[in-house]
C-alpha cells in the first residue's frame, strides 16, 4: 500500500543517520500521488512520537556476520514491532480522513456489506468496522466479529488490520473476532497471511490463529465451523466458556456473564442460536454442563447442571 510505503520513508528519514535521499527522491518521482501521501504523513509527524519508543534500542550484529562486532542504534526492534507501529500510525491518520467511514452494529444486529470489488463482509453484532471509500481492498476491524468473502487479486491483496496485526487474503473466506482480550481468525477457503511483512504465518483453509494472553497459537479448525454464526449456530472444539459467552452475547444481543469457574470450563459441540433467551439458555447451558440464571437485564452462567432460572 502506498500509505505504508510513505510511512516507512517518514520513519527512515527521522533517523539522524539517514543518507539515502536519492532513493527517496526516486520513490517520490515514481508516482505523483506519493508526494501528497508522504507530505500528509510528515505533517502528522507529531502523532508518531506517541508510537515510536522514546529511547533508542541497541541491536547487536549477528556473531556470524563478517567484520568486527558492532552495535547500531535503531528506533525499532524486529519485523513484528515495525508492522505493529505501521498499523498503529496508519490507524491514527485514518481517524480524521473524510474517505474513511465506520460501520457499527448493535448487540444482536447483523449487517452485510457488498464492496464494489466483489468482496462481501458479514458483520455480526457489537461490531465496529472501518472501511475506505477510495480503497475497497482495505478494512479495519476495531472490535467485534466479521466474516470476509474476498475476491482475490494477487496484484492488490485485500488487507484487514486488527489492532497491531495485519491479515492479508490469498483468495479467501475467513472470520475474525477481535475483543479486548484476544484476536481469533478461522479460514474456511483459500488462505490468509498473518502479518505478511513480519511473521508471515500462512493460514490455509482449515487452520485458525489465536492471539491472546497466552501468546500466538495456530491450530486446526473445521471449515464448516468458520463464521457458523451466519447459519444460526456456534461450533466449538475445546473452547473456553469465557470465549463462548462473549460469542453468545454478541450474536444474541444479551448481556451474559459467567462465574470464574464457569469461564474456565471448556466445551466441544454445536450451540444453536435462538432469539428467545429463556428457551436458548434452557438448551444451551445444560449442553455446556452449566446453569443459566437471570440477573436483572442479563444472564449468568454458573457451574453445575440444574434448573435454569
Amino acid at each position: 500500500m502506498m500509505q505504508e510505503e510513505a510511512l516507512g520513508w517518514v520513519i527512515r528519514t527521522r533517523d539522524p543517520d539517514f543518507v539515502d535521499w536519492e532513493a527517496l527522491t526516486l520513490w517520490l518521482e515514481g508516482d505523483p500521488a506519493r508526494a501528497d501521501v508522504y507530505d500528509a504523513l510528515m505533517a502528522a509527524d507529531t502523532e508518531l512520537d506517541n508510537i515510536i519508543p522514546p529511547e533508542p534500542v541497541g541491536m547487536p550484529v549477528a556473531a556470524n556476520d563478517p567484520g568486527e562486532p558492532q552495535r547500531r542504534t535503531w528506533r525499532w526492534i524486529g519485523g513484528g514491532a515495525i508492522a505493529a507501529a505501521l498499523v498503529a500510525a496508519i490507524s491514527v491518520g485514518m481517524m480524521t480522513r473524510a474517505d474513511i467511514y465506520t460501520v457499527s452494529t448493535r448487540p444482536g444486529e447483523t449487517q452485510t456489506i457488498a464492496l464494489e470489488d466483489g468482496t462481501r463482509i458479514d458483520v455480526n453484532g457489537s461490531t465496529t468496522l472501518r472501511l475506505d471509500r477510495n480503497d475497497t481492498r482495505f478494512a479495519a476491524l476495531d472490535s467485534g466479529e466479521a466474516a470476509f468473502t474476498v475476491r482475490h487479486d494477487e496484484a492488490n491483496p485485500f488487507r484487514v488490520t486488527v489492532g497491531d496485526a495485519v491479515f492479508e487474503d490469498a483468495g479467501t473466506v475467513f472470520n475474525i473476532v477481535h475483543t479486548s482480550d484476544a484476536t481469533r481468525i478461522g479460514v474456511s477457503e483459500g488462505k490468509v497471511i498473518y502479518n505478511p511483512e513480519a511473521q508471515a504465518i500462512s493460514l490455509p483453509a482449515g487452520r485458525a490463529l489465536t492471539d491472546d494472553a497466552q501468546g500466538l497459537r495456530v491450530m486446526d479448525v473445521a471449515p464448516a465451523a468458520v463464521a457458523s454464526w451466519r447459519q444460526g449456530r456456534l461450533v466449538y472444539a475445546n473452547a473456553a466458556v469465557g470465549e463462548i459467552s462473549e460469542d453468545i452475547g454478541r450474536s444474541l444481543g444479551v448481556r451474559l456473564t459467567a462465574t470464574p469457574g464457569a469461564r474456565a470450563m471448556r466445551f466441544t459441540g454445536t450451540i444453536r442460536l435462538e432469539k428467545d433467551q429463556a428457551r436458548f439458555f434452557a438448551g444451551a447451558a445444560p449442553l455446556m454442563g452449566l446453569r443459566a440464571i437471570r440477573t436483572g437485564d442479563g444472564w449468568m452462567l454458573k457451574e453445575g447442571n440444574g434448573p435454569q432460572s
